[in-house]
């Protein structure tokens, strides 16, 4: 069975419970969005606050030192907006 890979400008997004790794791997970095809080609106639960973390892509350190810069933000718009203008200045 074929898996279809969600895409958002160009990068990969995968997504385990309420944590999301958003960039690809052969990069130097990747940004970690965390929803830290959801909202029920209507019948639907939305991320309400999220925790945006940009990484360094190598596993081989620890999550402290491979932190280069957090953020939080409302919504996961926010969130993907500012994770990928991270991603496009630091991966180079």
């Amino acid at each position: 069975m074929s898996q279809e890979v969600l895409m958002f400008k160009n990068r990969r997004v995968v997504r385990q419970g309420d944590k999301i790794i958003y960039g690809n791997l052969t990069d130097s970095h990747i940004a970690e969005i965390s929803i830290a809080s959801k909202k029920k609106v209507g019948n639907i639960e939305i991320a309400d606050k999220v925790d945006v973390t940009l990484l360094l892509s190598d596993t081989s350190l620890s999550k402290r030192k491979r932190t280069v810069k957090t953020s939080k933000k409302n919504g996961l718009f926010s969130a993907f907006d500012l994770a990928s203008v991270w991603l496009t200045r630091y991966c180079k």
